[in-house]
């Protein structure tokens, strides 16, 4: 079940780019979202098949599929501790490479001849009117963006419309203000923890099949030995 999981995860994780996790993290060269999901797709793999040899190696009762399941666990084991030290440490980078990705989203929305971007320039928009913020830091960042028909327009999602435009020409005092970077922080700080303790209870998991494994082995050898006990 739990290989089952990661595997629908990381495939809805690859295949899905209509989340805000993925318009961060999937842009030119980086390509992080792509890297995330295939280390989910391996791992997943990986426990899923050997936790169909483990379970195959415990129900017959055969010693060397049951090595084999606590290898390969012991494996997976080392390989989450070290992508959690990994998160962990580059968690400032990986926020760095988001702030410019979103900086590269303002500058490219509405660019007639990038309309495949169109899904990514929605999110943002959703983003902004959900939260009620306007920019990364505020409002003002929508100055850089080139594509406007003239220099005070602004996304129409920085008001409270439901125009399906790109641009709108409004006043200044109903624009929202406040920009998304405190909304996007809490976010991302949130989405770490939330994969710091999903990688922790695997973790737990792992080290209470890897001992339940070991033992079940170990009372299989001693049968072997004296099978008259």
């Amino acid at each position: 079940a739990l290989g089952l999981m990661l595997l629908t995860f990381s495939l809805w994780l690859f295949f899905d780019r209509n989340n805000l996790f993925s318009v961060l993290f999937s842009s030119g060269e980086n390509q992080l979202v792509t890297y995330i999901s295939c280390m989910l797709l391996g791992i997943g793999s990986v426990i899923t098949f050997t936790s169909a040899l483990g379970f195959l190696g415990s129900v017959k009762e055969i010693e060397c599929l049951l090595v084999t399941y606590i290898s390969f666990q012991v494996l997976v084991f080392v390989t989450q501790i070290a992508i959690l030290v990994l998160i962990l440490m580059k968690k400032e980078v990986v926020h760095n490479q988001w702030n410019n990705r979103i900086d590269e989203v303002i500058s490219e929305y509405g660019n007639a001849s990038l309309a495949e971007q169109e899904p990514v320039w929605n999110i943002l928009n959703a983003v902004q009117h959900n939260m009620e913020c306007c920019g990364r830091y505020n409002i003002t960042q929508w100055e850089r963006n080139k594509n406007k028909e003239n220099s005070t327009q602004i996304p129409c999602s920085c008001i409270k419309s439901g125009l399906k435009k790109w641009f709108c020409d409004v006043r200044k005092d109903s624009m929202y203000s406040m920009g998304c970077e405190e909304y996007l922080n809490t976010w991302f700080e949130n989405n770490i923890l939330i994969l710091t303790a999903v990688g922790v209870s695997l973790l737990i998991t792992q080290m209470f099949l890897i001992t339940l494994t070991t033992q079940l082995l170990r009372n299989i050898r001693k049968s072997s030995i004296w099978p008259n006990e």
